[in-house]
C-alpha cells in the first residue's frame, strides 16, 4: 500500500489521505451553506443617509440595506464607497426621536445593539468632520469620486462621458446624474476639465486643443493686457490668457467658461445653441486677428495656421496656364464624393482626390486667352506651402437632395499619426518661378474654391484671374523646404458623436509632454490609447456600400490638427517658473480668487438658510417674507439681531421687544417658542445645516408693556374673531393659545380672557374647513372631538339678542358669516360709452334701507345726480312699472337684498331732487332692474354701439368656470357695509392673505349644480324662469360696487373701472344685472369677459352658473354687443376655396339659433356679408357645410333645421361655399366628393371638382370621373387623399404612393371609408405614362415642390430647429433692435 506523509508528517494511506481531505472540503462548504442561510435569515436594517456637506448634494440619499450584525466600521466603509469618500474624512449622526446623535466609527457595536431597527427606515446625515470637507475618493479607489470610472475603463473610453445636459444633443449617449462635488478635486491626468455650460461642448473641444498647442499657448502667455486700454471683461485674448493660466494651474477638476463666452459679446441663451466647431474656429481667430492688430501677435494666426495652394486652370492645347494663389486656413476634405455610393478610405485618399484636376470639356470648355478660343482644359488646384499646424475638416455634414434634410455621413476614414505632405505638393509647382502678376491673397475676405470645397481667404483684388505663360516669366524661384521635412505628427482630433440634428463634441488631445493620449470630454479628462483613436475612424465593420453609413457608428472623428516635425520649430510648454512677469501676477491674483472662493463655499456649506416672516407693525400690518441665512455656529441671540435688521425694525420696535419663534406658514401656526436658548447654537437649534426646512421661523413683535407668551409644543393655535352684530362687523383675529383635551366650557373661559366678552352668552362658531360652519354648544365636549387641528379660526358673538334663541343656520349670526365667507373682490373694466361711472353701490343683507358706505357721504350731488340718470336710463328702456313698495319693504325685512345707497340721514337735502330720491325705496330700482322680464325693448334689437364679436381677438370662448381657485391666498371676504364709518377693514381684510372660504348656502340647499342641467348643451342659459319671471328675484345675494382708479394707468382711451365686492354664488345673470346701472344699457346688451393672468379673456355667457370660479382680486371687462339668449350660438363663418392656396378663409362672426333653418340662416348672413367682407351674394348661389379642422364636411341644405337636423354647440364653425351654378344637393342621400384628375404625362395636379353621386357605389363614381374628364372606363383609376383637406402629395410620389384603384364595390367599406361629403378623391388615365425627366430636371421639380408643400404646411415632418449664426462680438454685444420684443 503506498503510504504519504501526514499533516503530522507520520506516513498515512494514500487512500486514507484522499478521504481526510474530502471530508474536510465537506465540513468547509457546510459551514459557509450555514453562514449564507443565516445571512438570508438575519434582519436587515435600512439605512437612510443625506449628504448635508454641500448645497449641491442635500438633496440626494443614499440608500443601504445592510445585515442587522453589521458593525459600525462597516457602516462608515460601506457609506464611503457609496457616497465616494475617503473613509474617515466624514462624520455620520443618526437621527432618533427627533435628535441627531453622532456615531462613532471605532465602536466595534452592531448596529441593533447601537438601537437601529430592522425592517424600519433609519435616517442618517452625512455631515464634515472639523470643519472640513469630506475628500472625494481618487481613481484609483473606483469610487463615484472619479466620474464612475476605474482605472482600466478611464483608459480606455474615449466616448461621451456621462454629461449633466444632453439638452439638443443626439440619444447616442447617456446623462446620469452629475453632482457639483466633482469638479472640486483636480483629476489625477493633472489636466483640468471644462464645464459645459449647457451645449457648449463644441466650444471646449476647441479651447483644449489650443491650450495643448505649445505654440499658441505661449505665445497667448507673451500677449500683455493693458486694461487703460480696454475692458477686461470684453478683452477676449485676456479672457482666454486667464482661462490657460486656469487650466495649468487650477486645483478644480473643471473650471467655468463663462467670462471667456462673455468676452464673445454672448449672452446665456447662447449656451443653448450648438455650432460647428470648424466654424468656430474660424470665427475665433478673425476676432483675435482683429484685437491683435498693432501688436506682436498680429500675424500669429497666419504664422501657424496659414497655408496657400494655387487655383489653376490649364488649357490642354498650347499649355498657357490662368492661376491664382490662394490662402486656406483648413482644408476640408470629402468623405464621399457627390453621386458616388462608396466614400474614401483615408485621409491620403481624400487628399489625391482633392488635388486631382479635373478636365473642362464639350460644354464646359475653356476659352483660352492665347488661343482665342474655346479649348479643352485641366482645373484643378496645387499646394504650395503647408502651414505649420496644418489642420483637415472631414466633411461629414451633407445634403441629402432625395429627403432634402441634413444628414450626417458616418462612414470610415481612417488617418495615419504621422502624415507625409510631400506627395501633394507638385514638382512642376516647386520649380516654377512666381512672377508679379501673379496674385497672393491675404485673408480679409472669404471665399471659395474648387466647388466650394476650400475654406479660404482672399482679398477683394483677386477676381481676375491673371494669365501668364510660364515659359516666359521669369523671377526668383520659391524656396521650399525639401520633401523630407513636409512630415506632419497628429496632436489633436476632435469627435463628434450624434447626428446632423445636433450632437456632442469631444476631443482627443497628445501631450508633447509625456507622448500620452487624453480625452477631453468637458469636465472629464481621462487617458486613452491609440486603440481608442482608431475608434474614431467611423464606419463598421462591413463593407463600404452605400447604406453603410447609416449603419455606422455615430461617433467620428470630425477635425483633425496635425504639427510639422521640426526640431528648429517644435516648442515645449512654458513652465511657471518661465512665465513672464505680467503672467506672474496674474497667476497670484487666480489663486487668491480661487482661495477665497474656497472660503466662500466653506462658510455657504455651513449656512443655515430658512424663510422668515414678520407681521411689520408699521407697513400695512402685512406679513412680510424673506431669508434669513445665518451661520450654524451663530447663536439664536445673534440670530434674532440679524432677523431685526433684516425686517427694517430698527426705530419701529426695539430690539428687545423682538423674538424669533418656530413657524408653520401653511397652517399659520406658531408651533414654540424659545425660551432659554438665547446661547444654543442655531445649526443645533434648527437641526442642521439645510437648504431646506419643514418649518420657517416667524420674527414675533411685542408692545414695551406686554409680555411675551410661551409657545409649548403640543399646542393649537386659535385666531377669534369677535362678531357685532349690531353693527354688522367682524374684528379682526385675536390669537389664543390651547388645549386639544380641554373642553369647550374651559376655551370659552380663555376666550373671555382675551377678549373681555362674557362667557355665559357667548356663542363659539367653528370654520373647520372651507365650506363648513359649525357651533359648538356640547360644554364638556374637547377641542380635539371637536375638529380642532394645529391652526384653527373661530367666530365668537356674546350679546343678549334674541338671536340665540333661533336655530343656528337661520340666525343673523350665521348669514353675517356666511356672506362674510363668501364675498370676494373683482376688477371690472367698464366700456368708455358708459354714462355711469362715478357712482357708488351699496346692497347689503338685513339692513336699513338708508345704511351706506362712507364714501357716498362726502358726494351727495353725484349720488342724487347719479340715481337720477340711472333711472331715466332704465325708463328710456322701456321697463315695466315697479313694484309694489310693500312687496319691496317685506322683501327687505325677510331675506338678503340688494340695494342702490342713499344719502346718510344726517345729510340734509337742500333741494327737492335730493328729498326725492332719499324718499324713493332704493330696492325699487333694484327689483326693476332683476324683474326685467319681456318688458326690456326688442331683444332681437342691436345696441348701437354694438362691437362685431371679439372671436378674432379673444377667440370667444365659452368658459365660465375655467378654474376654480378655492384655494385664494389673498380672500377678501370682509366686504360689508357699515351706517356710520363705511367700509371697515374685517378679520383678514381687503388686503389680508387668509384662505377663501366657501360655505353652502341655505336658500341654495336641494339645488341642483347648474352644470348638471340640460342647458349646458345650449349656447348659454335663460336670465328668465319658465314663468318669464327672472331668476334673480327669488333669492338677493351681497353686492356693492365704488369707482376704482388703476395704480397702473392701463385703462385706455378713458376706460373706467368699479371695484365689486359680490358674494359669489350670485348667477352671471343677477351679477349683469346689478352692473346695469354702471355700464349704462340692459344686460342683454353687454357681454362679460373674464381676464387671466396672461390678458387673455374669454367670454362667460352661462347665465344661471355662479361665480363660484373667480376669486378675489380677478379681473373683468365688459364690452358692448348683444349677450347670447337661451338657444342661440355664436358661430364663426368661414369661407371655403378649393382650388386656392388658402382654402380656409376666416368672414365674420355670426349668430344662429335653436329651431332656425339653414336659409334664415343664410338671409341673416348676406347683409353682414355684404358690410363686412363686400360679398354681395344671392342666397341661391352660395351654401353653408361643416367645418372638421380644416376639412370640408356634410352640406347643409336650405330646408335643414339646426338643433333637430344639424347639431350645433358653442363657438361653432361652418364653411361657406360659393357655387359656380345652381345647387346639386338636394337630398342627404346624395353625397359630394371633391375630385382631382393627376396627369402624369404633364407631372401636374388638374384643379378640384365636385361630383354629386346619387349612392356610394364605385362605379357610379367611375362613371362621372369618365364623364367629366373623358378617360375610357376601362382606363380610369382613382385613389383617396391622405391627411386634411386638400391632401395635397408631391407630383413625384403620387403615382406610386397612393393605393391606386382599390378592389372595392361601395366607397363607404375599408380602404376608403367615404361616408360624407368633402371627401378628396385623385383619379387618372391608367395607360398615361410619366415624364421622362433628366436628372437636372428631377432636381428642379423636387426642389419646387419641396417649396410648394412647406408653404401649404402639408407632408413636411421635419422641421429643424431656425440655427442662429455664429458670432463673436468685437464691441462687447450685439445691437439689439429697439423694436424687438
Amino acid at each position: 500500500m503506498e503510504m504519504v506523509p501526514s499533516e503530522e508528517n507520520q506516513l498515512v494511506p494514500k487512500e486514507a489521505m484522499f478521504w481526510s481531505c474530502r471530508q474536510s472540503i465537506f465540513d468547509e462548504m457546510k459551514k459557509r451553506f450555514s453562514q449564507i442561510e443565516n445571512a438570508a435569515e438575519e434582519p436587515r436594517v435600512l439605512c437612510i443617509v443625506q449628504d448635508t456637506t454641500s448645497a449641491k448634494t442635500v438633496n440626494e440619499r443614499l440608500t443601504l440595506n445592510l445585515p442587522a450584525s453589521t458593525t459600525l466600521p462597516k457602516l462608515f466603509e460601506d457609506v464611503a464607497h457609496k457616497a465616494g469618500y475617503v473613509n474617515g474624512t466624514f462624520d455620520l449622526a443618526w437621527r432618533k426621536t427627533g435628535d441627531m446623535g453622532s456615531l462613532d466609527p471605532s465602536s466595534e457595536m452592531s448596529l441593533t445593539e447601537f438601537g437601529f431597527e430592522p425592517g424600519k427606515r433609519n435616517f442618517l446625515q452625512l455631515t464634515d468632520k472639523d470643519g472640513e470637507q469630506p475628500q472625494i475618493a481618487s481613481d484609483e479607489s473606483g469610487t463615484a469620486g472619479s466620474s464612475g470610472l476605474d482605472d482600466s475603463s478611464q483608459e480606455r473610453f474615449i466616448g461621451p462621458l456621462p454629461r449633466d445636459c444632453t439638452v439638443g444633443c443626439s440619444s447616442d449617449y447617456s446623462s446620469p446624474s452629475y453632482s457639483y462635488s466633482s469638479i472640486l478635486n483636480k483629476s489625477d491626468t493633472g489636466y483640468v476639465g471644462l464645464v459645459n455650460q449647457a451645449m457648449t461642448c463644441y466650444l471646449n473641444s476647441l479651447l483644449q486643443t489650443l491650450f495643448m498647442t505649445p505654440e499658441f499657448r505661449n505665445a497667448l502667455y507673451n500677449w500683455e493686457f493693458e486694461e487703460s486700454e480696454e475692458d477686461p471683461v470684453t478683452s477676449i485674448p485676456y479672457q482666454l490668457q486667464r482661462l490657460f493660466l486656469l487650466l495649468q494651474t487650477s486645483k478644480k477638476r473643471a473650471i467655468e467658461t463663462t467670462d471667456v463666452t462673455r468676452s464673445f459679446g454672448w449672452d446665456s441663451s447662447e449656451a443653448w445653441q450648438q455650432h460647428d466647431v470648424q466654424e468656430l474656429c474660424r470665427v475665433m481667430f478673425d476676432a483675435l486677428e482683429q484685437k491683435w492688430k498693432q501688436t506682436e501677435q498680429a500675424d500669429l494666426i497666419n504664422q501657424l495656421y496659414q497655408g496657400k495652394l494655387k487655383d489653376y486652370v490649364r488649357c490642354l492645347e498650347c499649355g498657357y496656364e490662368s492661376w491664382r494663389i490662394d490662402t486656406y486656413l483648413d482644408i476640408p476634405l470629402v468623405i464621399r464624393p457627390f453621386g458616388a455610393s462608396q466614400a474614401y478610405g483615408s485621409v491620403e485618399e481624400a487628399l489625391q482626390a482633392f488635388v486631382q484636376p479635373e478636365t473642362l470639356d464639350g460644354a464646359n470648355q475653356y476659352f483660352c486667352e492665347r488661343c482665342k478660343k474655346k479649348c479643352d482644359a485641366r482645373k484643378g488646384l496645387r499646394f504650395l506651402h503647408f502651414p505649420y499646424l496644418l489642420t483637415l475638416q472631414l466633411k461629414r455634414f451633407d445634403f441629402d437632395y432625395t429627403t432634402m434634410h441634413r444628414i450626417k455621413l458616418n462612414d470610415r476614414m481612417s488617418f495615419p499619426e504621422e502624415l507625409d505632405m510631400s506627395p501633394f505638393i507638385d514638382v512642376e509647382d516647386e520649380k516654377s518661378p512666381q512672377t508679379e502678376s501673379c496674385t497672393d491673397s491675404g485673408a480679409e475676405n472669404e471665399g471659395s474654391c474648387h466647388s466650394d470645397q476650400m475654406s479660404n481667404d482672399f482679398s477683394a483684388d483677386d477676381g481676375v484671374d491673371e494669365g501668364i505663360c510660364l515659359d516666359s516669366a521669369s523671377s526668383t524661384e520659391r524656396v521650399l523646404k525639401p520633401k523630407s521635412s513636409l512630415t506632419f505628427e497628429l496632436f489633436s482630433v476632435m469627435v463628434h458623436s450624434g447626428s446632423a440634428a445636433g450632437g456632442h463634441y469631444y476631443a482627443c488631445i497628445k501631450s508633447f509632454s509625456d507622448g500620452q493620449w487624453y480625452s477631453f470630454n468637458d469636465q472629464h479628462v481621462s487617458k486613452i490609447t491609440q486603440e481608442d483613436i482608431r475608434k474614431t475612424y467611423g464606419g463598421s465593420s462591413g463593407s463600404r456600400g452605400y447604406y453603410s453609413s447609416a449603419f455606422a457608428s455615430s461617433t467620428n472623428a470630425y477635425m483633425l490638427i496635425y504639427r510639422l516635425k521640426d526640431p528648429s520649430r517644435n516648442a515645449k510648454y512654458l513652465d511657471c517658473d518661465d512665465f513672464p512677469e505680467h503672467i506672474k501676477h496674474l497667476v497670484q491674483r487666480e489663486k487668491e480668487s480661487e482661495e477665497q472662493e474656497k472660503r466662500q463655499r466653506e462658510i455657504e456649506r455651513n449656512t443655515c438658510k430658512i424663510k422668515l416672516f414678520c407681521m411689520h407693525p408699521v407697513k400695512m400690518m402685512a406679513m412680510m417674507e424673506n431669508k434669513l441665512e445665518v451661520h450654524k455656529d451663530k447663536t439664536l441671540r445673534e440670530a434674532t439681531e440679524m432677523a431685526y435688521k433684516l425686517m427694517e425694525l430698527d426705530g419701529v420696535v426695539p430690539l428687545d421687544c423682538c423674538r424669533l419663534v418656530k413657524y408653520d406658514e401653511f397652517h399659520e401656526y406658531l408651533e414654540r417658542s424659545y425660551e432659554g436658548e438665547e446661547d444654543t447654537p442655531m445649526g443645533l437649534l434648527l437641526g442642521g445645516v439645510k437648504s431646506s426646512y419643514m418649518f420657517d421661523l416667524l420674527l414675533e413683535t411685542r408692545r414695551p408693556e406686554q409680555v411675551f407668551q410661551p409657545y409649548k409644543p403640543g399646542e393649537v393655535m386659535v385666531k377669534v374673531h369677535v362678531v357685532d352684530l349690531k353693527t354688522d362687523t367682524v374684528a379682526p383675529p385675536v390669537s389664543i393659545r390651547a388645549y386639544l383635551n380641554q373642553s369647550i366650557t374651559e376655551f370659552k373661559q380663555l376666550i373671555a380672557q382675551a377678549t373681555e366678552l362674557s362667557a355665559e352668552t357667548m356663542r363659539v362658531v367653528l370654520e373647520r374647513c372651507y365650506n363648513d360652519l359649525r357651533l359648538l354648544y356640547v360644554p364638556n365636549k374637547t377641542l380635539k372631538a371637536e375638529g380642532f387641528f394645529r391652526s384653527n379660526k373661530v367666530f365668537v358673538e356674546s350679546s343678549e339678542s334674541p338671536d340665540h334663541q333661533v336655530t343656528f343656520t337661520d340666525s343673523l349670526l350665521w348669514k353675517l358669516l356666511d356672506r362674510h365667507g363668501n364675498t370676494i373682490r373683482l376688477f371690472v373694466s367698464l366700456p368708455v360709452q358708459s354714462p355711469g361711472t362715478n357712482r357708488t353701490i351699496c346692497q347689503k343683507v338685513g339692513g336699513d334701507p338708508e345704511e351706506c358706505s362712507e364714501g357716498s357721504k362726502g358726494n351727495r350731488n353725484s349720488v342724487e345726480t347719479i340715481l337720477e340718470e340711472s333711472t331715466e336710463k332704465l325708463k328710456n328702456l322701456s321697463l315695466q312699472p315697479q313694484q309694489g313698495t310693500s312687496d319691496s319693504q317685506k322683501s327687505s325685512d325677510t331675506s338678503d337684498f340688494e340695494q342702490i345707497e342713499s344719502p346718510s340721514p344726517s345729510q340734509e337735502p337742500d333741494s327737492s331732487s335730493v328729498s326725492a330720491v332719499v324718499a324713493v325705496d332704493t330696492r325699487e330700482l333694484e327689483i326693476r332692474v332683476a324683474s326685467g322680464g319681456g318688458a326690456y325693448s326688442d331683444p332681437e334689437t342691436q345696441f348701437p354701439g354694438e362691437e362685431r364679436s371679439d372671436s378674432e381677438v379673444n377667440n370667444d370662448r365659452s368658459t365660465s368656470s375655467v378654474d376654480s381657485d378655492i384655494l385664494s391666498s389673498s380672500h377678501s371676504s370682509d366686504t360689508l357695509c357699515n351706517a356710520d364709518s363705511g367700509p371697515i377693514q374685517l378679520a383678514n381684510g381687503l388686503d389680508s392673505h387668509s384662505i377663501t372660504s366657501s360655505r353652502r348656502s341655505k336658500a341654495n340647499e336641494g339645488k341642483k349644480e347648474t352644470w348638471d342641467t340640460a342647458e349646458e348643451d345650449s349656447g348659454t342659459d335663460s336670465e328668465y324662469d319658465e314663468n318669464g319671471k327672472s331668476k334673480a328675484e327669488s333669492y338677493y345675494l351681497y353686492f356693492r360696487a365704488e369707482p376704482y382708479a388703476q395704480e397702473d394707468g392701463s385703462g385706455e382711451g378713458g376706460q373706467k373701472c368699479v371695484l365689486v365686492h359680490v358674494d359669489k354664488r350670485i348667477t352671471l345673470s343677477a351679477f349683469k344685472q346689478n352692473l346695469e346701472p354702471f355700464v349704462g344699457v340692459t344686460s342683454t346688451q353687454f357681454k362679460v369677459f373674464r381676464v387671466y393672468a396672461n390678458n387673455q379673456e374669454f367670454e362667460s355667457v352661462r347665465l344661471n352658473e355662479t361665480l363660484s370660479s373667480f376669486s378675489d382680486d380677478n379681473k373683468i371687462t365688459i364690452r358692448l354687443g348683444r349677450a347670447l339668449k337661451k338657444g342661440e350660438y355664436r358661430v364663426k363663418v368661414y369661407q371655403l376655396l378649393v382650388n386656392d392656396a388658402e382654402p380656409c378663409k376666416f368672414l365674420v362672426d355670426t349668430v344662429f339659433a335653436k329651431g332656425m333653418t339653414v336659409k334664415q340662416s343664410k338671409e341673416e348672413l348676406m347683409p353682414q356679408l355684404k358690410d363686412q367682407c363686400k360679398l354681395d351674394l344671392n342666397i341661391d348661389k352660395f351654401r353653408l357645410r361643416k367645418k372638421t379642422w380644416k376639412n370640408p364636411g356634410t352640406v347643409f341644405l336650405d330646408y335643414h333645421v339646426y338643433e333637430e337636423d344639424i347639431n350645433i354647440s358653442s363657438n361653432w364653425e361652418v364653411f361657406l361655399e360659393v357655387l359656380d351654378g345652381p345647387e346639386k344637393m338636394k337630398s342627404m342621400s346624395q353625397l359630394a366628393v371633391l375630385t382631382r384628375r393627376w396627369t402624369p404625362a404633364q407631372m401636374k395636379l388638374e384643379p378640384f371638382q365636385e361630383v354629386v353621386l346619387e349612392s356610394s357605389s364605385v362605379e357610379e363614381l367611375k362613371e362621372k370621373l369618365s364623364e367629366i374628364s373623358g378617360v375610357p372606363l376601362e382606363n380610369l383609376e382613382f385613389a383617396k387623399g391622405r391627411g386634411t383637406f386638400p391632401c395635397d402629395i408631391s407630383v413625384l410620389e403620387i403615382h406610386q404612393d397612393l393605393d391606386w384603384n382599390p378592389k372595392v364595390s361601395t366607397l363607404n367599406v375599408w380602404p376608403l371609408y367615404i361616408c360624407d361629403d368633402g371627401a378628396v378623391v385623385f383619379y387618372r388615365d391608367s395607360t398615361e405614362e410619366p415624364m421622362e425627366q433628366s436628372e437636372d430636371e428631377r432636381n428642379e421639380l423636387m426642389k419646387k415642390e419641396s417649396s410648394r408643400l412647406l408653404k401649404t404646411g402639408h407632408r413636411v415632418s421635419y422641421s429643424p430647429r431656425k440655427e442662429k449664426a455664429l458670432k463673436i462680438y468685437l464691441d462687447g454685444g450685439p445691437v439689439k433692435d429697439p423694436g424687438q420684443d
